[in-house]
């Protein structure tokens, strides 16, 4: 079958690039014939690497910089309106031009299989790309996540999807309630590999992942581990990614005289091979989708601390069992966790080895075949000119 992925910035970083390009992989080596389409570019090439097999196409070259023509700004308002709501997080990214292009691409498609991945793109597609293309619609984040302008588009234009898929029983929970004649559902990301399993004492190293925004809640996390470093002083707190916090991040460590204790490490091309080295890994995030870098923490056999925020954390972690759950954003609790763990060799085992169990259910060989399924069941509908079937939810 043709499958054709739509990413906003295929040579980007951040989790819903990497496991998108992961999927697009992974249908190619099935012997689908796979394309992403980037709707912009701004680098020179992709950050994560792509199988040969996948085409990328880009619609919007902006290495040169963004282009924006208020003639065209004002025609465009004028003839056609915007199909992007204000409050989509990435709604600066569409511009007349970038939305134009967006449109005029899904309105020229005849057949196979498209798969959007941010609701700005998933609106696209439920308004312009014809019906006998099969729309399938991710969704990285929960629905609360959303402003209320986004979700008032969603509520109106999802329903002409043929297929809204979820990460998490929550999030399926919830979209349906609000589209209940649409078809949704929860397919979780896979995880890249099954790395190598550590022995849970790695080093005496907690690490953390992630883009240095605010949804990340790192500065939750920083001051929480001040207290397990006056306590054991020989553990370090390592922070990777990049992001506009990272100064105000680096003033919190350096007011609280942590700049021994905590470092944020930047963007690593190797963070499996830094997960390897530690023994905790630990989620701050005020909420989630459904968390990749601690599901692929998980693999690696590493104790997990994390905020049960909404969602994903709770959807995974089974607390005592394979990980700690702490209330959302109660550093007090997130810091009396790690330490529980730092000072407990046998539990970070524990926890640990289960936590690489629990994570073989996110392996490509159980969540690819759930895909392969999915667009086979909705190809055929079409073809016998019923893709407006009702099927049970999954």
């Amino acid at each position: 079958m043709r499958i054709r992925y739509l990413l906003l910035h295929a040579y980007g970083m951040g989790g819903t690039i990497r496991t998108v390009i992961n999927q697009a992989g992974h249908m190619a080596a099935a012997g689908h014939d796979v394309q992403i389409v980037s709707v912009v570019r701004r680098r020179k090439k992709p950050q994560f690497p792509v199988d040969p097999r996948v085409e990328i196409v880009t619609l919007a070259d902006q290495r040169d910089g963004v282009r924006r023509d208020s003639v065209a700004r004002r025609a465009w308002r004028r003839m056609r309106g915007k199909v992007v709501p204000a409050g989509e997080f990435a709604a600066s990214y569409f511009t007349e031009r970038v939305e134009k292009a967006v449109i005029d691409y899904v309105s020229s498609l005849d057949s196979g299989v498209l798969v959007t991945t941010r609701p700005a793109l998933n609106l696209i597609s439920a308004r312009h790309a014809p019906e006998h293309v099969v729309r399938v619609a991710q969704e990285h984040m929960n629905l609360a996540t959303h402003r209320d302008d986004v979700r008032e588009e969603i509520v109106r234009h999802y329903g002409g999807l043929d297929a809204v898929v979820v990460l998490t029983e929550t999030d399926r929970a919830d979209y349906q309630r609000v589209l209940p004649e649409a078809r949704v559902h929860r397919i979780p990301n896979a995880v890249h590999t099954l790395g190598p399993a550590t022995s849970g004492d790695g080093g005496r190293i907690v690490v953390a992942a992630g883009r240095l925004y605010a949804q990340k809640g790192f500065d939750l996390l920083i001051p929480a581990f001040e207290w397990v470093a006056r306590a054991h002083p020989d553990w370090r707190l390592r922070i990777y990614g990049t992001g506009p916090k990272k100064a105000e991040l680096q003033e919190l460590i350096d007011q609280r005289q942590l700049g021994d204790n905590v470092f944020l490490m930047g963007r690593s091309d190797h963070l499996d091979q830094e997960l390897a080295k530690a023994s905790i890994f630990v989620l701050s995030s005020r909420f989630e989708g459904l968390p990749m870098v601690m599901i692929e923490a998980m693999t690696h056999a590493l104790a997990i601390v994390s905020f049960d925020c909404p969602t994903g954390p709770g959807d995974v972690i089974t607390h005592g069992s394979d990980g700690l759950l702490v209330a959302p954003e109660d550093a007090g609790g997130l810091a009396e966790a790690m330490n529980r763990l730092v000072e407990d060799a046998e539990l970070r085992r524990r926890l640990g080895a289960e936590a690489r169990r629990t994570v073989r259910r996110y392996s490509p060989d159980e969540v690819m075949p759930a895909w392969e399924s999915l667009f086979t069941e909705l190809l055929r509908a079409k073809q016998d000119g019923d893709h407006r079937t009702r099927m049970p939810n999954g």
